[in-house]
This record gives C-alpha cells, sequence and structure tokens, in this order.
C-alpha cells in the first residue's frame, strides 16, 4: 500500500489553499490537496515538510491529522492510503512550484473544482463546516 500525506492549510480568511494538477501529471488538470507519496524512512509529518517545501516553497510550521482514506484508482498499481492534516505553514506568500495553478477557496467553493475522487469524503466535511483545519491546529 502507498501511503500519501495531504495538507488542508487554511488562511485567517478560512480560504483553503489547493492545486491544480499539471497538464502532463496523471489525473491533468485535477484539483487536489499538496501532498505527495511518503518515502521510506520517513514519518508522515517529514513527509508532509518536504513535499510543501517542493511543491509550494514554504515551511510546514504545525500539522494536526484530520483524517486517513483508503483510495485505489483505475490508472494505479496498487491502494493508496491518504493521510490529511490541518496544516500551517510559516510564509504567506505561496509559489504553484509543481501546479498548473493554485488557488485560495472557501470551503463552501471547494465542490466547484474538479478534484481527485479520493478527497470528496473530506471535501463534503470541510464545506459543511464538519472539520474546521484552523481550530484544530488552535487547540492546545
Amino acid at each position: 500500500m502507498i501511503q500519501v500525506v495531504a495538507a488542508v492549510i487554511e488562511r485567517s480568511d478560512r480560504r483553503i489553499l489547493i492545486g491544480q494538477r499539471r497538464r502532463t501529471d496523471t489525473s491533468p488538470l485535477k484539483w487536489e490537496f499538496p501532498g505527495g507519496k511518503v518515502r521510506a524512512g520517513e514519518s508522515f509529518e517529514q513527509a508532509l515538510a518536504r513535499e510543501l517545501h517542493e511543491e509550494l516553497g514554504v515551511t510546514l510550521a504545525k500539522a494536526v491529522a484530520i483524517a486517513s482514506v483508503r483510495h485505489a484508482y483505475a490508472h494505479s498499481t496498487g491502494e493508496l492510503e491518504i493521510h490529511f492534516f490541518a496544516a500551517q505553514i510559516s510564509e504567506s506568500d505561496v509559489a504553484p512550484v509543481t501546479f498548473e495553478q493554485i488557488a485560495w477557496v472557501l470551503p463552501k467553493e471547494l465542490a466547484q473544482h474538479d478534484f481527485l475522487a479520493a478527497n470528496r469524503q473530506l471535501i463534503a466535511q470541510l464545506a459543511t463546516g464538519r472539520i474546521k483545519p484552523a481550530e484544530l491546529l488552535a487547540a492546545p
């Protein structure tokens, strides 16, 4: 099973960062939360910090686990286990280093974007306010 981490980064205006996959990627132009595969020997937080630096040029300041989802895509070999984290970053400026484009959207606007299937359950919980990343990060 392939382990994957993904960050739900929420700004003070409640907007959440999403990235659009490049045209040349698998699942081209689909939207997703930043993140990627966990390498051998990495913890989930180490993988998340590395992926955020590679994909957005930012530093992970804090992460709190939100949910895990298992999903098998038709085009992939094997099943993915995706670990979603509420993530706080040190920088306010974000660059779409590995994305076609990035966007900051309100939770209720997430469903207007064509997301990868494995994200759908989390998107519903964010859109309805059942999961609030900033509150999770603020908890002691």
